[in-house]
């Protein structure tokens, strides 16, 4: 295959995209609007599954690579109670299927993985158009452009890429995370960080959760969740950080102290983050020479399973393109026809971590038998 892929986005499933294509000597280009890979955090830890991340991974020709990223015994998994009860406490026994790596540190291996100047940093796209016979143009905030015979959209869930394909938009689910971390957790937050375990933590109530888990470097990052409109989280300042870290704690009264710790003890301003969601089966009809992957093609709520599904969908266009050199859309129907299903059946149930704040009257109950069964079916 000939034709140049150019690939809006370099996260995890545009960077997999980029290098099956290496893999198979198919050129590409990957526009990034970030001005460089240090720009900013790349988030915290993801939990990389035997089912879809590994195998794109595998895809990719990088397991060696994603196994000496593995912080051992962050499989671990506990669900307290709000008064701090342990309900449910898994160990990391090293067969769980879903070991655990930092974001940014899987990101740069993909990145170390790709020929010098494949990345093109500091190109946002503002727009796109379709020009005809399978050419698009996208547009860049510099003013700059490109023309190309095969576009895919790997920029998420504001992608610019998606209205050549479908004017759906995300919508608020209802809830958002205020994201906190708290450092040096064994010496200076002890409580917190014997709360938390080894791996990762779930304390959940009506309408309110805190998820932490304990990243590389004695680090806890926990994700405090609320069931509240954008009208109530507006009404929090959070320029302020003391006051912002005060009115989000105020809705855990009553909670253990080594639970609300992970709000009020924060080394960090606290970092509001609304969940949006694309309808869920969103899919399009086939428009020659541009395709989506990753959230900008199914964005949903946090399940676990969004990083694994980008990878998949990048490793899986790869390997589309790679089988169907000299028909591209025949390689562009097929990844389709595989992906919708797939994601749907994905935003659908997703991992334990999809049942929260909003899954009834005993949620954390009800979380622990989402454990039981995501176990069982694995």
């Amino acid at each position: 295959m000939t034709t140049h892929v150019t690939i809006i986005g370099a996260g995890l499933g545009g960077l997999t995209l980029a290098r099956v294509l290496h893999v198979h000597g198919i050129p590409a280009t990957v526009h990034e609007a970030e001005p460089s890979p240090t720009a900013r955090s790349q988030g915290g830890m993801l939990d990389i599954h035997d089912y879809n991340g590994q195998p794109a991974l595998e895809t990719a020709g990088l397991m060696d690579e994603f196994r000496g990223l593995i912080l051992e015994g962050r499989q671990a998994m506990r669900v307290l109670d709000p008064d701090g009860t342990v309900l449910f406490d898994q160990a990391d026994d090293g067969t769980g299927g879903r070991p655990e790596v930092q974001r940014g540190e899987l990101r740069q291996i993909l990145l170390d993985s790709l020929p010098a100047g494949t990345v093109q940093w500091g190109h946002k796209a503002s727009g796109t158009r379709t020009l005809g016979e399978g050419r698009h143009e996208v547009t860049f905030a510099d003013g700059g452009t490109v023309v190309t015979s095969l576009l895919v959209g790997a920029d998420g869930a504001w992608s610019r890429v998606r209205p050549l394909l479908r004017a759906a938009t995300p919508e608020y689910v209802g809830k958002s995370v205020v994201e906190t971390y708290l450092f040096d957790a064994d010496t200076r937050h002890p409580a917190a960080a014997k709360a938390v375990g080894g791996g990762s933590m779930i304390a959940v109530g009506p309408g309110r959760e805190i998820f932490a888990h304990r990243e590389r470097g004695d680090t806890l990052h926990a994700y405090v969740g609320l069931a509240e409109t954008q009208d109530w989280f507006a009404a929090i300042d959070f320029t302020e950080a003391a006051v912002a870290t005060a009115r989000i704690a105020q809705e855990f009264d009553g909670w253990a102290p080594e639970l609300t710790a992970l709000i009020t003890d924060g080394d960090t301003a606290p970092v509001l983050r609304p969940l949006y969601a694309l309808p869920t089966g969103h899919r399009w009809d086939r428009v020659p020479g541009v395709t989506l992957l990753g959230d900008a093609a199914h964005l949903s709520p946090p399940n676990g399973e969004g990083a694994n599904l980008a990878m998949l969908d990048g490793a899986e266009l790869g390997k589309a393109l790679a089988e169907h050199p000299d028909d591209i859309e025949a390689a562009l129907t097929a990844y389709e026809q595989a992906m919708f299903p797939r994601s749907a059946e994905a935003a659908t149930f997703g991992g334990p971590e999809a049942h929260g704040t909003d899954s009834g009257t005993d949620p954390a109950h009800d979380l622990i038998a989402a454990f039981t069964r995501h176990d069982q079916s694995r």
